[in-house]
């Protein structure tokens, strides 16, 4: 005797188990990337963030996942020229534009000038936020911010550091824009 199986499920559940069941390449999108002035080619789920696109797809792990929801600037980086916390934006929006990681400013034997002042200046303590610092910092060397610790202090004030580097932070950024 052959046994039939009874569907209870409701259409809503019907669907659902259906949409469950599609495989990632189903909704994949193509998304040419151009990171760190390389070109990379990849096909992502649309709902894919920049951050992860970096990190999981393309290995690039200085950009760090702090929060995963904008407010702590361990996931900064640049984008045509302004920062942005890559785990808010979507990878797939971001197809023509220039993205800038921490990896892409400087290199162990030619550091950025902020990487340096970060080293001289002791800007970091665990180092996890240290790259969104320091990208947000770049990033401010091209804003209009003015001349004291206290309006730096301002600009900086979406990235968190938790074990408090903050005055040497500022120091770093300042030695840089020859504030101090």
């Amino acid at each position: 005797m052959q046994q039939t199986a009874s569907n209870t499920d409701t259409p809503q559940q019907s669907t659902a188990n259906r949409t469950s069941r599609r495989s990632s390449a189903d909704t994949a999108m193509p998304v040419e990337l151009n990171v760190n002035g390389n070109i990379y080619k990849l096909s992502l789920d649309p709902r894919t963030t920049l951050l992860d696109a970096l990190r999981e797809r393309l290995h690039l792990t200085g950009t760090k996942k702090g929060c995963d929801h904008g407010q702590c600037g361990a996931c900064t980086v640049h984008v045509n020229g302004r920062r942005v916390n890559a785990c808010l934006s979507l990878a797939g929006t971001h197809a023509g534009d220039e993205i800038a990681t921490i990896e892409g400013i400087g290199q162990p034997d030619a550091l950025h000038p902020m990487q340096t002042a970060f080293v001289e200046c002791d800007g970091y303590q665990c180092g996890y936020c240290t790259s969104g610092q320091i990208m947000s910092a770049v990033a401010l060397l091209d804003e209009a911010v003015g001349p004291g610790n206290a309006e730096v202090r301002e600009a900086m004030s979406g990235n968190l550091c938790r074990c408090g580097a903050y005055q040497n932070i500022v120091a770093a950024i300042q030695r840089v824009r020859g504030q101090s």
